[in-house]
């Protein structure tokens, strides 16, 4: 497929999503023709993950339905292979904090080592998502505390369902 610049992808585990990755998704949406949020199927920074991909990628699907040029797809290879495949010419990550910051850049660099002609685009995190993380959101689910807050509503049912046994 021919690189279009007006695709991107947003990679990610979305362990599950929050309404911090949906804030992204929203903001990067009308930047690109088409955006694709794609979910890791394994990751070799992460470990096992709670939901497995499909689960993860319907959750996507419902807290994304109102984007339309919105897409969702597994990935078990290199992001900028994956986004080459796709045609896709950005990728697209949110920012938190430093920490968020270094380890992207790090990635970054890797990346443009690997494709120089793919662009990594960054947004910063909205104030009131700076702190949320999928791992956060899993701890605070485990010890019982309420999260419907900080996921959209059905990953909040299945964290409580999944945690539960």
């Amino acid at each position: 497929m021919a690189p279009d610049n007006r695709i991107a992808v947003c990679p990610g585990s979305y362990d599950p999503i929050t309404h911090g990755h949906v804030d992204v998704i929203t903001r990067a949406a009308p930047m690109f023709d088409e955006l694709i949020v794609a979910v890791v199927n394994a990751s070799v920074r992460k470990s096992n993950t709670l939901f497995d991909a499909d689960e993860r990628c319907g959750f996507i699907r419902e807290a994304t339905s109102h984007l339309p040029n919105v897409r969702v797809e597994t990935f078990d290879k290199l992001i900028v292979d994956f986004a080459r495949e796709k045609g896709a010419m950005s990728i697209v990550k949110g920012l938190r904090a430093i920490s968020d910051f270094e380890y992207e850049l790090e990635m970054n660099q890797l990346n443009r080592q690997l494709a120089s002609d793919i662009e990594s685009v960054y947004l910063m995190a909205s104030p009131q998502y700076s702190f949320l993380s999928s791992s956060g959101v899993k701890e605070i689910a485990i010890f019982g505390g309420d999260v419907s807050e900080l996921v959209p509503e059905g990953v909040a049912r299945r964290l409580q369902e999944a945690l539960a046994r």
